[in-house]
């Protein structure tokens, strides 16, 4: 079942496929491990799915396993890093948020505890897990609590760059991370990655497409069939939602004078969300957004559930193409 889901997003423009974010979060965090023995992990009993297991086989007096019982989990990751240890909680995006909301809340985010939370399984792409297991509502809620920094990579290599500043920033981080692999935007050892700062892949003065996540590729491939219909794209790789770059987004809107926003997730209180609050404070234009509409997905393969959902390439050239009339 691991390898089953099968992409398409990025292959009309060649873009090759990399490992999964979730792989590429675990090779991460056993380099950071080695480097710097105060790092501790804690897992809920899915270490062989969020990959820390990794961490766990090379370090195991530094890996603590608390079973199925997120709330314990972020209530024992918030001791330890109060006692001064460099913390790493992981588990699948919605169990971490969905049930451990509250100790999260109070047990981190109010006493400001610099502990890091990495949520795999994220979006609909998880395919044939079904409902239960998709971290659909995790941005918004990372986003809503105050002193949380909320990083979303595209890819491998800018996955591993987002686990290495993730661990450099002192404060609370939510890394989210998914299951399929994904296409590769950027090569290995050479992803520009600032907490904050939105990365441009693409050049464009009719339109700007601001995206995050697996989404980034799809806007790519959107940008290139786009262009073949006369249309020049910007393509924003918006990988910190919180704090979001609004230079950047000021800077398209008054530059390329509409938005069409991209992301595997809630439109509620997700990117597009974000995004429309900078716009709709500094500088107004006209916007679409491209993500899931008020509704739970269900099982199916995860190109399937991308299609049905409206999450393609094609979905957002046809987001562009209504706000341009």
């Amino acid at each position: 079942m691991e390898e089953k889901n099968s992409m398409e997003i990025g292959k009309t423009i060649g873009l090759a496929y990399g490992p999964a974010t979730r792989d590429a979060f675990g090779e991460t965090l056993v380099e950071i491990g080695r480097q710097n023995k105060n790092v501790v992990v804690i897992d809920g009993d899915v270490g062989n799915s969020t990959r820390t297991e990794k961490f766990g086989a090379n370090f195991p007096d530094r890996f603590f396993n608390v079973g199925i019982a997120e709330s314990n989990l972020v209530g024992v990751a918030g001791g330890m890093a109060a006692a001064g240890k460099n913390v790493l909680a992981a588990s699948f995006a919605t169990f971490l948020w969905s049930n451990a909301f509250d100790q999260i809340r109070m047990g981190i985010a109010f006493p400001q505890l610099p502990v890091k939370l990495m949520g795999s399984h994220a979006g609909i792409s998880i395919g044939e897990d079904g409902p239960s297991q998709m971290g659909i509502e995790d941005i918004a809620l990372a986003t809503a609590l105050p002193n949380f920094t909320v990083l979303v990579p595209a890819d491998g290599p800018s996955t591993a760059a987002a686990t290495r500043a993730m661990f450099a920033h002192n404060g609370p981080v939510y890394l989210r991370t998914g299951r399929a692999k994904t296409p590769m935007v950027y090569q290995e050892g050479k992803v520009p990655f600032q907490i904050g700062k939105a990365n441009r892949l693409r050049e464009g003065k009719d339109v700007t497409i601001i995206a995050c996540g697996l989404m980034v590729a799809a806007a790519l491939e959107a940008a290139q069939l786009l262009r073949d219909s006369g249309i020049e794209a910007r393509v924003l790789d918006m990988h910190t939602i919180k704090p979001i770059d609004e230079e950047a987004i000021v800077l398209a809107a008054n530059e390329t004078g509409a938005i069409v926003t991209a992301e595997e997730h809630l439109l509620e209180g997700g990117l597009g969300a974000a995004v429309a609050r900078v716009v709709a404070r500094r500088s107004p234009i006209r916007m679409n957004f491209v993500g899931l509409r008020d509704t739970f997905a269900e099982s199916g393969t995860g190109q399937e559930l991308l299609e049905k959902y409206g999450l393609t390439a094609k979905d957002i050239v046809r987001a562009v193409e209504e706000i341009r009339g």
